[in-house]
């Protein structure tokens, strides 16, 4: 079953969705299902996600700002327009170089 907020059809500026914050990293669904999803995330400069699996094979995509994303113990600089492609189950972290914005695009196997 889809789950969304979201109205099919309608625009919605990704920008706006969230914004970081000091405390700690925002994190919002845009929308799931049994297959996966789509999920925006905020960082202030600094914050980190530390070493976790991934739950599903994901694109990240940079939409706004700069993360290093370390994934099997090699350091990836993504900016800005960029996305790195990421297997299932595996283990990755990540640290704001700068506020940052991300989208993550999850397909389970």
């Amino acid at each position: 079953m889809l789950k969304t907020e979201y109205k099919f059809g309608e625009v919605h500026d990704l920008a706006s969705q969230l914004k970081a914050e000091e405390d700690r990293i925002q994190f919002k669904n845009i929308f799931t299902n049994d297959n996966g999803g789509v999920s925006l995330l905020a960082f202030k400069a600094g914050q980190k996600l530390d070493t976790h699996l991934a739950p599903a094979k994901v694109m990240v995509y940079v939409t706004e700002g700069e993360i290093e994303f370390t994934m099997l113990d090699k350091p990836h600089t993504i900016k800005t327009g960029c996305f790195l492609l990421m297997g299932e189950r595996v283990a990755h972290s990540v640290v704001a170089n700068t506020d940052a914005k991300v989208m993550l695009v999850k397909i389970k196997s």
